[in-house]
């Protein structure tokens, strides 16, 4: 057998392989959608969960979700950041370094039901925050920051090192250099791991049964205080999120129409999942062409 047979076959294999990973795929989403979006209506995405008769919504687990990522990564963001710039133009390179390097690798590793448990231990029990979204948004805090970090600072260390020596004959200090030339650079990778990073906190459920709760107590939409705790905003209330909910609604067995609330809010998750995922490549394109003025 000639190396141009070898190679045909060793390519077909390739093909063949990457074609079935893509046909599993489309059709696992194909699944989902099909029977999911059906269910889905205004009436289905904004009322309240049933737990007793037909007819209920997932509005609350929605807003929860969406609100239970902001604070995620409002927590997470800035310390990610900070984090990345300092391993990428600060930290010499050292055993310190490489151990931070090696720790943060291993806990982006860790299984998230892992993280629930601790963020159960230390935020909802040793730091009597209860069930709650805080305690929720720390959990994925932990959850989120060995990842967004690491995204981070790969972004900053494809930047040229031609860029930073521009900056320093042009006089700049090295965190000027960073802040003002650097950083900017890698503003359409540092958003689009972001984004990439909300996708996957947004449809996190190991990590919130333990912290966050499983229940969705009724939200005076009216009340915008955050220290009441019907207010939409209160973070010191219980949140189930739309993950969760998926998760309750088949394991209880309570709800009469769960099969169709399953399929629905499985379809609204995959749907937002797969926008988290497209809006970061479109972001990080469009601030590309701008920044490079292509």
């Amino acid at each position: 057998m000639n190396a141009k047979r070898i190679d045909k076959i060793a390519t077909g294999v390739l093909y063949a392989i990457a074609a079935f990973v893509v046909i599993i795929l489309v059709a696992l989403l194909g699944y989902i959608l099909v029977q999911g979006v059906p269910e889905i209506s205004w009436h289905f995405l904004t009322s309240p969960a049933l737990s007793f008769e037909a007819g209920g919504g997932i509005g609350i687990q929605l807003f929860n979700s969406f609100y239970l990522l902001f604070l995620a990564l409002l927590i997470s963001l800035p310390i990610s950041l900070g984090a990345g710039i300092y391993l990428n133009e600060y930290a010499p390179q050292n055993t310190i370094t490489g151990l931070i390097r090696t720790t943060i690798e291993i806990l982006s590793s860790l299984p998230s039901v892992v993280v629930g448990l601790f963020g159960y231990l230390f935020f909802v029990v040793q730091f009597k925050l209860g069930f709650s979204i805080l305690s929720g948004a720390f959990a994925l805090t932990v959850f989120n920051l060995p990842i967004l970090t690491r995204s981070i600072e790969e972004a900053l260390a494809n930047i040229s090192n031609d860029q930073r020596e521009a900056g320093y004959a042009l006089g700049l200090s090295r965190w000027e250099t960073v802040t003002k030339i650097v950083v900017p650079a890698a503003l359409p990778s540092i958003i689009t791991g972001v984004v990439l990073s909300a996708g996957r906190i947004f449809g996190e459920a190991a990590a919130l049964i333990y912290t966050a709760g499983q229940s969705a107590p009724a939200l005076n939409f009216h009340d915008w205080n955050p220290f009441n705790i019907s207010s939409p905003l209160s973070p010191m209330r219980p949140a189930e999120t739309l993950a969760v909910h998926i998760w309750k609604i088949n394991s209880e067995g309570i709800m009469p129409d769960a099969k169709a609330v399953s399929a629905g809010a499985s379809a609204v998750l995959i749907i937002a999942v797969l926008l988290f995922n497209f809006l970061a490549r479109w972001l990080g394109k469009r601030l590309y062409k701008h920044l490079t003025a292509e």
